[in-house]
C-alpha cells in the first residue's frame, strides 16, 4: 500500500467534520439534509467532507428516490470503530467515545 493511501485513510480521522460525519452515521442511515441538520453545518462543506470518506470507502451510499443516503461500511469501517472504541475504552480518556 502506498504511504499516500494511508495518508488519505488517517485524514479522515484528523478532520472534525467526518468524526462528526462518522458519529452521526453511527446511529443510522442519513441522507445530506439530514447529516446537515444533525451536525450543524452547511451542505456544501457536508458533501465536500462525503467524498473525502466516500473516496476511501468508508461509507455505503444506497439511491432512494431523488436522496442518497449514506451510511458507515459496514464490512471494514463499523468493525475497525468497535476496535478503536475498545481501546479508546481501555487506554484513553473513558468521556471519548464514538458511541
Amino acid at each position: 500500500m502506498k504511504c499516500s493511501s494511508y495518508e488519505s485513510f488517517f485524514e479522515n480521522f484528523s478532520n472534525k467534520t467526518r468524526i462528526n460525519i462518522i458519529e452521526s452515521l453511527l446511529k443510522g442511515p442519513k441522507s445530506v439534509t439530514a447529516l446537515c441538520q444533525d451536525i450543524n453545518e452547511e451542505q456544501s462543506k457536508v458533501s465536500h467532507n462525503l467524498k473525502k470518506l466516500s473516496d476511501c470507502n468508508f461509507l455505503e451510499v444506497k439511491q432512494e428516490g431523488k436522496l442518497r443516503i449514506y451510511s458507515l461500511n459496514k464490512e471494514t469501517i463499523i468493525p475497525l470503530l468497535d476496535l478503536v472504541e475498545k481501546h479508546v475504552n481501555k487506554h484513553c480518556c473513558k468521556e471519548c467515545t464514538l458511541h
